[in-house]
């Protein structure tokens, strides 16, 4: 059985949000470094929460990934915040469309 789906929205309570903040920015740091480890690339993540507090987990030294990407001339790719919530927002109306596509087949094969 799978987990419960969340809303993503604001925390309203400070406490909650705080708890929240500390186990998925772990979860963050835990993923980051699997993916370098399995995918063998540099991983930098910076994270400053709301009072400023600066968190950071680097697969290799900090400075040296961070130089690498002051000096990268190249187009990258970067996301923000209004790019993965459309992405998402596509995706789950991209899964409700074959999920009714798929509904309406076995009605007509019946």
């Amino acid at each position: 059985m799978g987990r419960k789906k969340i809303q993503i929205t604001r925390i309203m309570h400070e406490r909650n949000r705080q708890v929240t903040f500390t186990k998925r920015k772990f979860g963050l740091m835990k993923k980051a470094y699997e993916l370098s480890v399995l995918c063998d690339c540099e991983i930098a993540l910076i994270i400053f929460n709301r009072s400023n507090k600066l968190f950071q987990y680097a697969s290799t030294d900090m400075d040296k990934v961070l130089l690498k990407y002051t000096e990268y001339n190249e187009p990258h790719e970067s996301r923000t915040n209004s790019d993965i919530v459309e992405v998402s927002g596509y995706t789950l109306q991209r899964v409700k469309f074959k999920s009714r596509i798929k509904s309406q087949l076995l009605f007509v094969v019946i």
